[in-house]
């Protein structure tokens, strides 16, 4: 059984915000980047679902919403899907708009695979557009 932590981090390498997914009984000791990706997105979806809310705290824009400084706000509360949402990260991940670190490497491909039991933090970069650039 392996366990994952997803953290996400400013460009500094300052760690923003994490979750870990202790010993799950399915996950497996080697998994591919873009399958960690869409676990993460459907366990930070299940937790907004849980109980709906205005804001969001996710890897990726909900549609219809808006960025606020820790998170997205949406019109109304309301459940996410979460694989509408783990396929725009993935969208996300291809026009570069986060980046994703494992131990001391960047993984630049979805189709990497990551020892989980080497490296059980994942680390989330996301990139913001600079103005004018």
């Amino acid at each position: 059984m392996a366990s994952v932590t997803f953290r996400d981090e400013t460009a500094t390498g300052r760690a923003l915000e994490e979750f870990s997914l202790p010993d799950l009984p399915d996950l497996p000791d080697r998994i591919s980047a873009r399958e960690l990706v869409r676990l993460r997105v459907r366990e930070e979806v299940a937790r907004h679902n849980a109980a709906p809310s205005h804001h969001f705290r996710g890897l990726v824009r909900p549609s219809d919403a808006e960025a606020e400084l820790n998170g997205y706000r949406m019109r109304t509360a309301r459940r996410l899907d979460w694989e509408t949402q783990a396929d725009a990260a993935e969208a996300a991940f291809a026009r570069n708009g986060f980046l994703l670190l494992v131990g001391d490497r960047q993984i630049v491909e979805l189709d990497t695979e990551i020892d989980l039991t080497a490296d059980p933090v994942v680390s989330f970069v996301k990139l913001v557009p600079l103005v004018g650039g």
